[in-house]
């Protein structure tokens, strides 16, 4: 990269600027959390905030780098060997000091040890590991993954995994044996004895499956408006693992609108989102995330602007999000991918990005972005024209105007059952101040598909909630007199 372009670059991952050489403490956390990670530059010589080219003394230049090096060597384990360079900008002269990612993790601080010493790289700052990462950790430098690992405190024989059998023949026309289990690597033999790994009970439908793993779900929400808060919708998504991606996809199609256009004589109908894209990062968050990491979810949030999937777990290292078109494959559950490739949940290896890649050339007002927010990774599509219209929206009937004050008061929702879902909520809210509503005005009100909307109402009709008038366009709905 060239200086011009570096300064320009924020402080991340795998980036840091330092006007003047840092203390021996600060220097090795650096070098520590990048070896731990996916290796990074620390550039001595360059102010970051504001951003300023302070250089460093000509006549100093030896002198730090041997610094730097004895350092390193004095305060990290295992060995570090730091690649150190002279560049120049502005007329003055800068130190480079390239960290490798780490073949032999975890590193750490010697004067701290293990377990008080090992950082790792979050954002543009060094954190302190917990037990946690440094497990995963060892378990890189053993090429060995989370997924694989045997549950000991569970024997195979009679764990329920009939959901993912009946998957797994459907889509193969295989029958799912013990032999074919083992094959998978989802059955671990050790003394004898057959034990399920990790992955296998991710899979299953078996009570171990909650009581290991509370945490690999999918919370979905629809939120009326541009941040978290009222929502109009949501659904904890908690089947077996092979089943996730799908629902939530199916969530999120329930809550985008797809509109129709001609080419020539030919209909032609686009969502306003690209779903392929959006399909495919929903896989890459089920596929990749850290299972290990404990009381984190995955989450799926549509708001009026954009779309955001969050999945536990650093983005992996290796993988660039800046470059999708290269064709990158790298996989964190060694033993589920090969599961999911096989159920045709994965198409094919290193594929993924490069069919983001591809749909989001169709989508020119939507923008990909992405980042790290802590120990997880996010991928947002957001409308770059969007503004907010939902309490200007005007019609063309003063009796067919939304009412937004309307939408999840308080007040209002104290006088509805809380067995009631968040959108049945909002209808009954809306009819307790109008009255009656139409379809149009519901579909508006809930911004969801007119099939949506349809089955909604009839749901609440089916349910007594509600009473249908009229017919055709004339069609209306009122608070049924229980409810009243």
């Amino acid at each position: 990269m060239k200086i011009k372009e570096l300064l320009q670059q924020p402080e991340g991952r795998k980036i840091e600027f330092k006007s003047a050489l840092p203390s021996n403490a600060d220097l090795s956390k650096t070098v520590v959390a990048f070896a731990n990670d996916a290796g990074g530059e620390l550039y001595i010589g360059i102010k970051d905030n504001p951003r300023e080219v302070t250089g460093v003394k000509e006549n100093d230049l030896i002198q730090i780098e041997e610094h730097i090096s004895n350092s390193i060597h004095d305060n990290c384990a295992p060995v570090i060997l730091p690649d150190i360079s002279f560049l120049k900008a502005e007329e003055k002269h800068l130190i480079r000091v390239k960290i490798y990612k780490g073949g032999n993790p975890p590193y750490h601080l010697k004067s701290k040890g293990i377990q008080k010493g090992t950082y790792i790289r979050v954002g543009s700052s060094n954190r302190l590991a917990d037990q946690d990462m440094i497990d995963e950790l060892e378990r890189q430098k053993r090429n060995i993954s989370f997924d694989a690992l045997p549950v000991y405190s569970r024997e195979f024989p009679g764990l329920e995994y009939t959901s993912f059998q009946k998957q797994y023949e459907a889509i193969t026309g295989e029958k799912l044996t013990e032999t074919v289990l083992k094959k998978l690597n989802l059955l671990v033999v050790e003394q004898g004895k057959e034990f399920p790994a990790h992955a296998l009970v991710l899979l299953s439908d078996d009570p171990l499956r909650f009581q290991l793993f509370p945490y690999a779900k999918i919370e979905c929400a629809r939120f009326k408006g541009t941040i978290p808060g009222n929502f109009i919708d949501q659904k904890t998504i908690d089947s077996p693992l092979g089943l996730q991606a799908e629902e939530a996809y199916k969530f999120v199609l329930r809550h985008i609108s797809q509109g129709s256009q001609y080419e020539g004589v030919y209909r032609k109908d686009r969502w306003e989102y690209p779903v392929i894209a959006i399909r495919e990062a929903i896989r890459n968050a089920v596929i990749h995330r850290d299972y290990a990491l404990r009381g984190k979810d995955i989450k799926i949030a549509v708001f009026d602007d954009k779309i955001e999937i969050t999945s536990p777990g650093k983005l992996l290292p290796t993988v660039d999000f800046d470059d999708m078109e290269a064709g990158q494959s790298d996989i964190r559950n060694k033993t589920l991918a090969p599961v999911f490739k096989t159920l045709g949940i994965i198409e094919q290896w290193g594929n993924g990005l490069q069919l983001i890649a591809d749909e989001m050339k169709n989508y020119p007002e939507i923008a990909l972005q992405w980042k790290e927010p802590g120990m997880a990774f996010r991928v947002s599509f957001v409308k770059k024209d969007f503004t907010e219209q939902q309490d200007s929206r005007t019609m063309t009937n003063d009796d067919e105007r939304l009412p937004s004050e309307t939408v999840g008061k308080p007040s209002e929702n104290r006088r509805i059952p809380s067995d009631y879902t968040e959108q049945e909520k909002t209808i009954i809210s809306y009819l307790i101040k109008k009255k009656t509503v139409k379809s149009k005005q519901v579909e508006k009100l809930l911004n969801i598909r007119e099939s949506r909307t349809r089955e909604l109402l009839k749901q609440m009709t089916d349910k007594g909630i509600i009473v249908k008038f009229g017919k055709g366009r004339s069609t209306y709905y009122c608070l049924k007199e229980k409810q009243q």
